[in-house]
């Protein structure tokens, strides 16, 4: 019995030790993986960083097309190579930005997408989301707008930054789309959740001319 309980132990001590190894191992993998990660976000964020002087010459509509192009080649190669870093989010979006002023609408609304995809959050997701949907709205697609639109005011609260202006992206995208039910509801919400908006004289204005009788 005693030699039993011995050989027990023994394979059982084995186990453990492996099972150990094994623990360790995946400990130092998890270990290098972030530490790979906040490398590489450093080694983003510096990308985006150098870009950035770039950047702001590029944009506007006084930039020359030469500036633009330059610009949205060193925010596309930030992606390329950094694409895995928390600064991608951010270079998608300025991407976007460049190319819907330089009128390429189908290419901003995909570096838009990526944004949102990358896991832009907070007040970037929404401009990421309404980006999309200037995209679509310029393209005259006003269906895809709503859509986007909408999903761009999705779960903002009236205290939230960009309450009124995803709202009303919304509420004309509505109109347009040939829905005045729709966009008057949209703007009657803007008018109850945000009683104190600078904007409720122009907002009234919009609800009454989608009244057929005003027009």
């Amino acid at each position: 019995m005693s030699e039993l309980a011995e050989l027990l132990q023994s394979r059982g001590a084995r186990l453990a030790l492996k099972i150990a190894g094994v623990v360790v191992v995946l400990g130092l993998v998890v270990t290098a993986g972030w530490l790979w990660l906040r490398a590489e976000d450093t080694r983003g964020q510096a990308a985006l960083a150098g870009a950035a002087e770039a950047v702001q010459q590029g944009e506007g509509p006084l930039a020359t097309a030469e500036a633009r192009q330059k610009a949205i080649g060193l925010l596309q190669a930030v992606l390329a190579q950094h694409g895995r870093s928390a600064a991608a989010a951010q270079a998608a979006y300025q991407l976007g930005n460049l190319q819907y002023q330089a009128g390429d609408y189908a290419a901003a609304r995909a570096a838009y997408e990526i944004a949102l995809a990358k896991g832009a959050g907070g007040s970037l997701r929404t401009l990421s989301a309404s980006g999309v949907g200037y995209t679509w709205e310029a393209q005259k697609n006003y269906a895809n707008a709503v859509i986007a639109y909408d999903a761009a005011a999705r779960g903002l609260g009236p205290k939230q930054f960009f309450f009124e202006e995803a709202l009303l992206d919304l509420a004309r995208a509505q109109a347009l789309a040939g829905k005045p039910a729709d966009a008057r509801a949209t703007y009657e919400r803007v008018l109850k959740d945000a009683p104190e908006t600078r904007r409720a004289e122009d907002i009234r204005g919009r609800i009454a001319a989608l009244d057929p009788a005003a027009k």
